[in-house]
């Protein structure tokens, strides 16, 4: 007699802040119904795990009838093997998800570079302070979103039906947050200005025994749990070094994100604060710049990098082009493993990524030396370096757009650059830039070229426009500035990035990088 079998298995895609998965299996014969629930914490197998992965992206809503004249005991490997072999199919249908590709969209216009050193200086006092603050209070994460310097956003799809809403693109912090409603009536809030929760039929406020719960700042003097309430939601609380803050109900959501050859995949239970209040000059007026939120490329847990990127080889990518052109090409975030061209291992340049235990979220790098046409400058290599205390090193941020060298590094880069340039001397319109030379008449004027060679062997040589800036018409001043707090570290801004695409490849701790990445175009 043939066995009639309906299976529906829900997981919920790979999170290392939530470990607990569930299978729920019913088998039918005739009118008698059994059900059973399998709970893991975590998988052992590393094959189920695979498996279950594959399950949960690429089969999360279907359901499928296998009729089978075998006993029970076979059923669980079989459907299994049906499933694994109908996600196949599907995958195959639809075309291989190897990454999933996301616009970054620049700030416009460009703000003048007063400005651009006004709001990178609020930016490095909030990463530093986050810095401090992890050594005082050990904080499990500390945002290091100045938000109001962010420059590259990113259109972000939330709940179901999707919402659209813009995400500050930022290296330099872990929680992915949004500004929220729980309005019924939403005539205030029109598409677009806010995630509005109660239209979501996905939205799941996170519980707060829920392990998750224990990667995010609770308000003060507020324990994670309310002892006298069964059903005690999680609750978070950021505040920003110039007062601003964002706070309201850590949660899950379905996000839609584009994919590497045109369609959308929809990825279940992103952990997300969803901030109903949101204040301060750094998240809420003109400085953010229409933003509604910060999307947290950190190494932290909670980041989306870590959630979404442990999906698809636990690493991601960005080429940023120059904004300066109008109309601006378009720059890009990417999730995952990407071939062809563009990472070829011999156009691709590596160096280690470092950690620094008091500030995990960032991403540093190792600098040996660093050249000006050639010649390397005599700068004592203890100030690259990280200390026991958690001081200096070299961060490679998103969010910031000059670079900033330790004060010893940069006053030596600045002597080398005025001994070697030939161009007439002038000042900064707005006095903020130490270097400054007039470019009036000359089409292709000679820059000295900056080189830094890195730990590993490889050289990061940008291109001068990626370290001269147009200050005005006709003059070009150098985008660097100093680092005097005694806490601080170097910063390589998004300025000096440009024009070569960037990987971060978190599993192995490596980033690479190459010129050739943003010359190509992407598959």
């Amino acid at each position: 007699m043939h066995l009639s079998t309906v299976v529906s298995i829900l997981c919920t895609p790979y999170n290392p802040a939530i470990t607990r998965r569930r299978i729920d299996i019913m088998y039918i014969r005739n009118r008698y119904v059994y059900n059973t629930a399998l709970k893991t914490r975590p998988f052992q197998s590393p094959s189920l795990s695979l498996l279950l992965r594959l399950l949960s992206f690429f089969f999360l809503s279907q359901t499928m009838v296998v009729r089978v004249p075998l006993p029970r005991v076979f059923l669980l490997p079989l459907v299994l093997l049906f499933s694994f072999i109908n996600a196949q199919a599907a995958f195959n249908n639809s075309g291989s998800v190897e990454y999933l590709k996301l616009r970054l969209l620049h700030r416009n216009p460009f703000v003048s570079p007063a400005q651009v050193l006004s709001l990178d200086s609020e930016r490095l006092s909030v990463l530093f302070s986050a810095l401090r603050n992890r050594r005082a209070f050990k904080a499990p994460i500390v945002s290091g979103a100045s938000t109001g310097s962010g420059q590259y956003f990113v259109d972000f799809r939330i709940g179901t039906p999707p919402q659209s809403l813009l995400l500050v693109a930022d290296t330099g912090s872990d929680l992915v947050w949004v500004k929220c409603s729980a309005c019924w009536n939403c005539s205030k809030h029109p598409p677009g200005s806010a995630f509005l929760a109660r239209h979501s039929t996905t939205f799941a406020p996170v519980h707060c025994y829920d392990s998750a719960c224990q990667h995010v700042p609770h308000p003060l003097k507020h324990q994670p749990c309310n002892h006298t309430r069964l059903h005690s939601t999680c609750r978070y609380d950021y505040s920003y070094a110039d007062g601003s803050r964002t706070s309201g109900l850590f949660a899950t959501e379905t996000t839609t994100l584009n994919t590497s050859y045109g369609g959308a995949a929809r990825l279940k239970d992103l952990a997300f604060g969803c901030g109903f209040n949101v204040s301060g000059p750094s998240v809420s007026d003109a400085s953010f710049n229409g933003a509604h939120g910060v999307m947290g490329l950190g190494r932290g847990p909670v980041s989306f990098s870590s959630q979404v990127g442990k999906l698809f080889g636990n690493k991601f990518s960005y080429c940023l082009k120059d904004y300066t052109i109008s109309p601006p090409p378009t720059s890009y975030l990417l999730i995952g493993e990407t071939h062809g061209p563009i990472t070829k291992k011999q156009r691709m340049s590596f160096t280690p990524l470092h950690t620094n235990p008091l500030s995990p979220s960032f991403y540093y790098v190792g600098i040996k030396s660093v050249f000006v046409d050639g010649v390397g400058l005599p700068i004592d290599p203890s100030i690259w370096a990280l200390d026991n205390q958690g001081n200096g090193g070299t961060v490679i941020d998103s969010g910031t757009t000059l670079t900033f060298l330790a004060e010893p590094a940069y006053r030596q880069v600045l002597t080398a650059f005025r001994r070697r340039v030939k161009l007439p001397r002038t000042t900064d319109p707005a006095s903020s830039l130490d270097l400054c030379v007039n470019v009036s008449g000359v089409a292709n004027p000679r820059l000295p070229k900056l080189s830094f060679r890195l730990d590993g062997g490889s050289v990061f040589s940008p291109p001068a426009r990626n370290y001269f800036i147009d200050a005005a018409e006709g003059i070009k001043c150098l985008a660097m500035q100093p680092v005097t707090s005694p806490s601080g570290f170097s910063v390589i801004g998004n300025l000096m990035q440009q024009g070569f695409l960037f990987e971060f490849d978190r599993e192995r701790s490596w980033l690479g990088f190459s010129r050739h990445g943003c010359a190509l175009p992407l598959p």
